[in-house]
Formats: C-alpha cells, sequence, structure tokens
C-alpha cells in the first residue's frame, strides 16, 4: 500500500497565486535553463573525452602526467565548472523536492502503512489559530466543513485534535466517550505509523510471569491481558521449568514471506516463469536485485505455485531485527519490475497473492514456516510435577495425546495441535508492540510430550513453525511497548548481531508458550480448571462505575 499526499485546496490568497509566486534560483541564468543545461553537458562530457585521450597518448608515449599543455589546462578547469554546475543544479533539485513534500498538505491516509525504515511525518504549519474556541471547530467538524482526519495537520496539536474528534465523535453518535482515556498518551508517537483519527486509548494491564528460565537466562515475561488465570497459570508454568533445570530452544529458521500473484495469458507460459525463477542459475541475479530493498533484507528463496494461468511466486528473506513485513515487499516489487524486461507480458495483479500467507491460518505457513521457527523444550522432573503441578506424568501423557492431538485431528484443525498457545502469543504481542493480528499465524504450534527416565519425568516441547515478531518499527517503538521490550532485554535491533533481538523474541515466546501449556494441561489433568476460574476469572464490581 502506497502513502499518498492529498492536494491542498486552492487558496483564495493572492499571495499564493502564481504570478506572486517566490523567485527562483534559474531566474538569474542568462539563458533558458534547458539550453543552459545542454551547454554544461556537452562541454562536460567533451571535455573528459578530450582529456582521456590527451592522457591515454601521454601514457603511450611516456610523457609524465602532470606536464600539461595550455589547452590541457583550459579543459581542466572547464571540466570542473561544467561538474560544479551540475552538481549544484541536481543537488538544488533534490533538496527542493524534499522541501515541496514538507508543504503544507494534507495525508491521504486511505491505504497508509507506516514504513519504520522512514522518518515520522512532521505536523505542517497550522491552519486554525489557536485562538480559535475548540467548539467552532467541533461545529466545522459535524457539519462536514472540516474533515475529521485533517485536524492534526489543520491543528498543529495532536493532542488537541484528538480531543476535538473525540468531542465530534460524541455529538454525532449521541453516545458518551467516558471511560475511555484521552490524557496521558503520547499522541505524537502515533502520527503516521501507529493509528489514524484517534479519540483516545483503551488500557490493557500488564502482568509479569517468571523468572522463565531458558538457555541457561532468567527472564520476566511481560503479559497484556484481561483474562484472568492466564499470567498465574503461565507463572507457575515458568515456576515448574526453573525447578527442573529450565528449558532449551532452538531457532531453526528464520526467514519472512511475500507471495504476489501474476498472470500470463497461457499456463505455459507462466510456468516459464516459475522454471526461471526456480533455477539455481538466477538465483544470485534476483537476489542482487532483491537485496537492493534494505541493507538487511537477504532473499533466502523463491517458491512458486500455479494455479492454471496464474503463478505465485513465495519470496522469503531475513529481515534482521523488523519483523520485516515493508522489507520483504520493497524487495519483491524490485524484482517484479526487473522480470517485466524478460517477461513483459507479464500482468502483476497483487503484490500479495495470499500464498504468504498473512494473518491467516494456512497450511504453507505450518509446513514452510513464516518468521521464526522455533523449538523449545524441557524435562520436568516427578517431584516437580507432583508439588507444583498437582498431577502426575501419566496424566499428562494420556491428556495431551487425546486432547491436542487427537481431539485437534478430530475437530480437524490446521496448526492448533496445543491446549491454550494463542492465549500467551496474544498477550506477549500486546505488551511488546506486535501485530495483533499475526496472532492467527504465529499461534501455530504442536505440544508433545513423553514419558522419560523409566516413565519418572516428563519430556515436553512445543514447536512452532511461524512466530512473527520484531524489535523496531511499528508499535515497538511506543513507549509503553518499548518498556516492556526492555524488560526482556530486546529493545531495538542489535548492533552487534542484527536479527539476534528478534530471535531471541521469539523463543522467548515460545518459551512462555511452554510454560502455559504446561500448566494448563496440568489444571485440566487434575480436574483444578473450572475451580480456578471461578476463583480469580470472576469479579463482582461493576467495571462501568470504575473511573479512568
Amino acid at each position: 500500500m502506497d502513502l499518498r499526499r492529498r492536494p491542498p485546496p486552492p487558496s483564495p490568497n493572492k499571495r499564493d497565486s502564481p504570478s506572486a509566486s517566490a523567485p527562483k534560483a534559474s531566474d538569474a541564468l542568462p539563458l533558458p535553463l534547458y539550453l543552459t543545461n545542454a551547454i554544461f553537458f556537452t562541454l562536460f562530457f567533451s571535455v573528459a573525452y578530450f582529456l582521456l585521450h590527451r592522457w591515454r597518448d601521454k601514457i603511450r608515449s611516456s610523457t609524465p602526467l602532470h606536464v600539461v599543455t595550455l589547452s590541457e589546462i583550459a579543459a581542466i578547469f572547464s571540466l570542473i565548472a561544467s561538474f560544479i554546475y551540475l552538481l549544484g543544479f541536481f543537488g538544488i533539485d533534490f533538496v527542493q523536492s524534499f522541501i515541496t513534500r514538507a508543504s503544507t498538505e494534507a495525508w491521504d491516509l486511505d491505504d497508509a502503512v507506516s514504513n519504520p525504515s522512514l522518518p515520522k511525518p512532521a505536523l505542517p504549519e497550522p491552519s486554525i489559530s489557536s485562538q480559535d474556541d475548540d467548539d467552532d471547530i467541533v461545529a466545522s467538524v459535524v457539519d462536514g466543513s472540516t474533515p475529521s482526519y485533517s485536524l492534526e495537520s489543520r491543528l498543529g496539536d495532536c493532542r488537541r485534535a484528538a480531543a476535538v474528534r473525540r468531542a465530534a465523535l460524541q455529538r454525532t453518535a449521541g453516545r458518551s466517550l467516558e471511560g475511555l482515556p484521552l490524557e496521558g498518551f503520547d499522541y505524537e508517537a502515533i502520527l503516521g505509523q501507529c493509528c489514524e483519527m484517534p479519540v483516545g486509548y483503551v488500557q490493557v494491564p500488564v502482568g509479569v510471569a517468571g523468572p522463565l528460565l531458558l538457555d541457561g537466562f532468567e527472564y520476566t515475561v511481560p503479559m497484556a491481558t484481561t483474562e484472568g488465570c492466564l499470567v498465574a497459570s503461565t507463572n507457575r508454568g515458568c515456576k515448574a521449568i526453573y525447578a527442573s533445570g529450565g528449558a532449551s530452544s532452538v531457532v531453526l529458521r528464520d526467514a519472512m514471506s511475500r507471495a504476489p500473484v501474476v498472470r500470463f495469458s497461457s499456463a505455459k507460459r507462466a510456468s516459464q516463469l516459475k522454471f526461471f525463477l526456480e533455477d539455481p542459475l538466477n538465483f544470485d541475479t534476483l537476489a542482487l536485485v532483491f537485496n537492493r530493498s534494505s541493507r538487511f533484507a537477504r532473499l533466502q528463496g523463491i517458491h512458486c505455485a500455479m494455479a492454471g494461468k496464474n503463478a505465485y511466486l513465495r519470496f522469503t528473506c531475513s529481515t534482521g531485527d523488523a519483523m520485516g513485513m515493508n522489507m520483504v515487499s520493497k524487495g519483491v516489487q524490485n524484482v517484479l519490475d526487473f522480470l517485466q524486461n524478460d517477461f513483459p507480458d507479464m500482468d502483476v495483479i497483487g503484490i500479495s497473492g495470499n500464498y504468504c500467507a498473512d494473518k491467516k491460518p494456512a497450511a504453507v505457513n505450518w509446513i514452510e514456516g513464516r518468521g521464526k521457527s522455533v523449538v523449545c523444550e524441557a524435562v520436568i522432573k516427578e517431584e516437580v510435577v507432583k508439588k507444583v503441578l498437582k498431577t502426575n506424568v501419566a496424566a499428562l501423557v494420556e491428556l495431551n495425546m487425546l486432547k491436542n492431538l487427537a481431539g485437534s485431528a478430530l475437530a480437524g484443525a490446521l496448526g492448533g495441535y496445543n491446549a491454550h498457545a494463542s492465549n500467551i502469543v496474544s498477550a506477549i504481542f500486546i505488551a511488546t508492540g506486535q501485530d495483533p493480528a499475526q496472532n492467527v499465524e504465529s499461534s501455530h504450534c504442536i505440544t508433545m510430550m513423553e514419558a522419560v527416565n523409566d516413565g519418572r519425568d516428563l519430556h515436553i516441547s512445543v514447536t512452532m513453525p511461524s512466530i512473527e515478531v520484531g524489535t523496531v518499527g511499528g508499535g515497538t517503538q511506543l513507549a509503553s511497548q518499548s518498556a516492556c521490550l526492555n524488560l526482556l532485554g530486546v529493545k531495538g535491533a542489535s548492533k552487534e548481531s542484527p536479527g539476534s533481538n528478534s530471535r531471541l523474541l521469539a523463543t522467548i515466546v515460545a518459551g512462555s508458550v511452554l510454560a502455559g501449556e504446561l500448566s494448563l494441561m496440568s489444571a485440566i489433568a487434575a480436574g483444578q480448571l473450572v475451580n480456578s476460574h471461578m476463583k480469580y476469572n470472576r469479579s463482582s464490581k461493576d467495571v462501568t462505575k470504575i473511573s479512568s
């Protein structure tokens, strides 16, 4: 999706008319700009050609290069002068293009998506005076004369814009937003990257589970949730893992995917593109084109599927510490533009053809993986199972087989061979600023349990092939979410090893899921689930009367 700007409405002010426009640098030239450019272009290449030939002759005749004639001196000065002119011309044009972009135009946010690699757009000069009464502005929003989406740019104050929009919404809807907080939030932090037309923010409590002993390190895991028992249960699982010596994890793969759909006039022609893209001899060239999009994007592979004369091209690449959807999309666009040279009849239908697959349960993610593919395991000692989890190894193994494996298969589950992985994934995603919608594929998980050490101890593992997380970009930059990432020690990008922070976050997610699975399955095996939820997940308070 492209970020476009909507042209500003024409101003009746005479100072804005073309006849009164500001003077340009080109007005000072004695000749028209196109003639001046032509002269200096011709001069630059002519003297460069002349000097190269003279230096070649000197080398052949063993004449020192520093011995120059009057004509060569004149040519050198002409070359320098033309170079300075051309550099200044294109440099001024480059700077003016940014100045023009920073004018008082309004953002068209119909299909906007933030790009972490770009700077946040600055607010233009306000077109509504700070002295204007907010009630008058609210009235103009209600009657449609002031678009609600333009309040930030017109007022020059994000917090005031949210307050005005909120008042206008309450007036038009005829319903109160009391209880939805307005104060205490940095609205400038979300401008152009996280949320459009804000009217407040939702409070989600954050609890902590842990310490989670994972790969020899302890982590206190932040979880944002409104479900009672979830944090407590995960915390119990962390306690059991800690008492048994900790868990270990392995990142099997790190590759974000994007799959455009293209169409040809025939299936034979589409198959030719498939063979071309999957030919190992062409990979280096395609990788070079793809990798131009970012210093972190590195193409790993291309897999093509066909449906008739339509081809679905699944690109996978590493994306550093970013979740990487924007990054991989830019690389794919580069390759599609490059392919038009050899396949001019290729019709690009869409940059995403749902073969990626993003924010939808899909077998391709379950089998091939997307984002980080992680396996996490632990051996829980028999005495810990009995004292901490209040059950026994045999009961857990039997329940896992009948519930997580057989029961899920009977239900036709896709990647859902677990007890409640999505509970933990969602809570950590919200706390750390991930995309909550990607919980769909990130929660793909199969939980395995087996009696080991002559049946005394429990081996438990979770395999999660598509955890999609990042530590830079999007919601990770907001203060609260950034603090939670800092608690885990994965805030921002890793300078020493790009991508290591996001991979560590993925292993922490998997380790937390392991703890959650262990505790919930134990509660079910011991018959404690209903009682614990009745105790911790019910409230007698009327929350509608609680002040924000």
